[in-house]
């Protein structure tokens, strides 16, 4: 396994290629602050004034949100600089949601006055989903995650309502061209989830409606703001928490992170990112400090000492509350995971212990 010689990101990332000991991301990054902001800028306000409805009774686009600091950051910018009347559409899992997930997600309609949809996935389907993904491919969030893009689109098609705004693009983090058109990535998004295979499986129609593609006649414009604005967790961290954002700092000191602002609502899901870790080689340590280290916001030499660290480590809190959920013990839990260990990256010591090759 290689790392960026500039972020410590290992090449085992997927979608992220390499060019003279170089990732993707990091390319993308200098790419983006050689862009021209002021002129990306002015396109969103000209895309604002193509879309902004004149009767003040029609939602004029749709927003996913979170609840997070990047979410804070998309409906004030839609709200307060675009002068849009924006649907909040948050797409749930019944996973555990921890006090300051609570509070951000019933805050962010509230402090920017703006109507929002909670859609809750039927929950024997989302188990039995997750489950399968998970055990088929260690990848348990696949069918939420896809409908975290494809319901909006959905909603939108069936409503008309033109305008979908979404976070950042792939770009940001070594996938693909800087483009703000996201229509092509909802495609891709539908394609995520095999819903023959799922039928297969004894899915129904029913079951796969947030994530099956459908014939509508209207079709809405989807773009990523992360075009047109410079995306900076920590710069939305600041803006949130001027609007009511709550972070973990008093609430949770989560093994396995350096931060306390970052994918915060929902406790279990949280096992779902550190599954990178058998299969790839690298977890949520190792994506939050390359991006510092990339942002100029951490030496790499202090970098490469955290995620050598810690970046193996998984919240046993998360842990309980994904097999709670789900219906697993912990045996059954590790049970699963061993079958994911990539050998090409990882051994056995003397312990039973996967550690990664050096």
């Amino acid at each position: 396994m290689k790392r960026c010689k500039l972020c410590y990101m290992p090449d085992t990332r997927p979608n992220t290629p390499f060019k003279d000991g170089i990732c993707q991301a990091c390319i993308n990054h200098d790419v983006r602050v050689d862009a021209d902001s002021n002129k990306h800028n002015e396109e969103l306000m000209q895309l604002a004034d193509k879309y902004r409805s004149v009767d003040k009774g029609i939602y004029d686009c749709i927003i996913p949100v979170s609840g997070g600091k990047n979410s804070y950051f998309q409906v004030k910018t839609v709200k307060e600089e675009m002068n849009m009347n924006p649907l909040l559409v948050t797409v749930c899992d019944p996973f555990t949601k921890s006090k300051a997930g609570n509070n951000n997600i019933d805050n962010i309609a509230e402090v920017f006055g703006c109507d929002h949809i909670r859609f809750i996935i039927n929950p024997d389907v989302f188990k039995r989903v997750t489950r399968l993904y998970f055990e088929e491919f260690a990848d348990p969030l696949r069918y939420v995650e896809t409908a975290i893009g494809t319901y909006p689109y959905l909603l939108a098609s069936q409503l008309k309502i033109p305008l979908i705004i979404y976070g950042e693009g792939e770009f940001e983090y070594g996938n693909g061209d800087n483009i703000p058109d996201a229509n092509g990535w909802i495609d891709r998004k539908f394609k995520d989830i095999n819903c023959n295979w799922l039928k297969e499986k004894g899915f129904t129609d029913n079951d796969l409606i947030p994530v099956a593609k459908k014939d509508f006649d209207f079709h809405p414009k989807c773009i990523f703001l992360g075009y047109y604005k410079n995306w900076s967790s920590m710069l939305h961290y600041r803006v949130a928490l001027r609007y009511g954002f709550q972070d973990l700092y008093h609430e949770w000191q989560r093994e396995g992170y350096i931060e306390h602002f970052e994918q915060i609502d929902s406790i279990g899901y949280i096992v779902h990112l550190w599954l990178k870790y058998p299969k790839f080689g690298f977890q949520r340590i190792c994506d939050i400090v390359s991006r510092r280290i990339r942002y100029g916001l951490m030496p790499l030499e202090k970098g490469k000492k955290i995620i050598d660290d810690g970046d193996w480590k998984i919240d046993q809190r998360a842990m309980d509350d994904f097999c709670d959920t789900l219906g697993y013990t912990r045996k059954q839990f590790w049970g699963i995971v061993e079958r994911f260990w990539n050998k090409d990256i990882f051994d056995k010591d003397e312990y039973g212990i996967w550690k990664l090759k050096r």
